[in-house]
Formats: C-alpha cells, structure tokens, sequence
C-alpha cells in the first residue's frame, strides 16, 4: 500500500518533529548520561566513599580508580551531549557499563529472594541502558555516512 499522504499530514510526523527537536534531544540525552553524571558528583562530594567502593569490588589503587571513573564519566556524558565525538563517548559509556554490571551486579552469586531479584532487575536495566548508547553511536555515525 502506497502512502499519499503530504508528510506533515502523517501521524507520526509531529511526533517525530517533537521528539527530534533540539531541547528535547538535548534533555534526552541529559537523562541517559544522568547516572553518569550524578556518579561522579557523588564520589567527588564523598571521596572516602568512593575509594570504599573501588576497594569493595578490588579495584586497587583506589584513589587511581576513582579519579579515573570520575574524569571518565564527566568527559564521556560531556562527549554524548554535547555531540563532540558523540559516538565514541557513547560507545566508551556502553563499554564501562558493561564492565560495571558484570563487576558489581553478580545477581547469580545471590541467594534467592529480593536481594537477588533487585540485582538482577538492575542488572537488566544496565544492559539495556548499554543498548541505549550503542543506538545513539549507530545514530551518530549514520548521521555522519550521509543516512
């Protein structure tokens, strides 16, 4: 079936207007570098609870790890909003959020019950939040191959 409808008069038209504009992309983006951005604030305003928590999952030196995840979050989240080098950032966070899920959300080595299903419900959530930015770095780079 062929579509004869003028775009602007198709259903999703305003829709996809809406949601490409340039503060909602903007606040989109904010809210899936969020963690990302909230994280570092943390460990900044609480050093010794950061270096407790490198320590925890046996990152070792923990002051070297905790600098680093807290300058790797801000830049990555500055690289996705921004749009400089949207891609790669997004494609830096999806790898650290990977690695921190299998780090620190070992639901499977959880007894059952509501610890383990809390876990595991995070767990999921990261790695669909890891498939969220491979999307905007797949985004990105079509945007830069001319699709």
């Amino acid at each position: 079936m062929t579509d004869h409808l003028p775009s602007a008069s198709r259903p999703g038209s305003l829709a996809a207007r809406l949601v490409s504009a340039s503060p909602i992309r903007t606040l989109a983006l904010l809210a899936l570098c969020a963690a990302y951005i909230q994280g570092p604030i943390t460990k900044i305003l609480d050093f010794n609870g950061a270096l407790a928590e490198m320590t925890h999952f046996g990152l070792h030196p923990a002051p070297l790890f905790a600098v680093a995840v807290i300058v790797f979050e801000f830049v990555a989240s500055a690289m996705v909003v921004s749009g400089i080098l949207r891609w790669a950032g997004a494609l830096a966070l999806s790898g650290f959020t990977l690695l921190a899920t299998f780090i620190a959300l070992r639901f499977w080595e959880i007894a059952p019950g509501m610890e383990r299903s809390m876990a595991a419900n995070a767990f999921f959530e990261h790695i669909g939040l890891a498939g969220a930015f491979i999307l905007v770095a797949a985004i990105d780079l079509g945007k830069d191959a001319g699709e």
